[in-house]
């Protein structure tokens, strides 16, 4: 083996492990989370845009002087139809359940833990490690700060009534004001096969505790035949 073969190598298992370690630290962030796309998808996405990107990095190891003499190589279009790929899986870690959207911060961490694979891939390990530096305190104390700053809890509300025992519509309005509660928008169902009357609403407080407050006054009623309270929030 020549030495300059040695250098390569080298060079080229550097970047491979390095990206393979940058992108395991963002998905261990999301798999203590409980997030589905987490440590082993963060990390082959980190690895297999390095991967990538060391075809362009390294084009003269694999391209013959005489073709490089007559071809213009252009690195950058390689890391265009990278992150345009990245953007496919991203959009599958994206849930979309009623009006709840649950995803969209891992849709962006497994997005930029492919271009810190990319920065990795042609060899600018200090951006690389500053940009893992900030997206990891992004992920995780500004989920702190995020949790300390107010801000309006929204939440769908659906519940279900008998037909002949539903609550008058002034009622319900009245137990969710009481509750700290607005309503956002209000429709109603009624389903004659499975004998239930529906209220289907969002709505918004200033404290996400009224949630639980809320819930606790539902499960008292006789007249309530089940409801569901889900938060809009990721």
């Amino acid at each position: 083996m020549q030495l300059h073969d040695q250098a390569l190598y080298t060079a080229i298992s550097q970047r491979l492990l390095l990206s393979l370690l940058f992108g395991g630290a963002v998905g261990l962030e999301r798999s203590y989370h409980g997030r589905p796309a987490g440590f082993r998808t963060h990390a082959l996405v980190c690895l297999s845009t390095c991967l990538l990107m060391l075809v362009s990095a390294f084009e003269s190891a694999w391209v013959s002087p005489n073709a490089v003499s007559r071809t213009t190589l252009d690195p950058t279009r390689m890391a265009q139809g990278i992150m345009t790929g990245i953007g496919f899986l991203g959009a599958g870690a994206i849930i979309k359940e009623g009006l709840t959207v649950r995803g969209l911060t891992t849709a962006a961490s497994i997005w930029i833990t492919a271009a810190i694979g990319v920065l990795i891939g042609i060899g600018f390990f200090f951006p690389a490690a500053l940009t893992l530096a900030l997206t990891l305190g992004t992920l995780s104390v500004f989920r702190y700060l995020e949790s300390k700053m107010p801000a309006q809890f929204y939440a769908q509300f659906v519940v279900r009534f008998a037909p002949e025992k539903r609550m008058e519509e002034g009622a319900m309005r009245e137990m969710i004001a009481r509750h700290g509660f607005t309503i956002a928008n209000l429709s109603y169902r009624l389903d004659r096969s499975d004998d239930f009357f529906e209220y289907r609403m969002v709505i918004r407080t200033e404290r996400a505790a009224n949630a639980r407050a809320l819930s606790d006054t539902l499960s008292t009623l006789d007249t309530v035949k089940e409801f569901r309270l889900a938060s809009t929030v990721d």
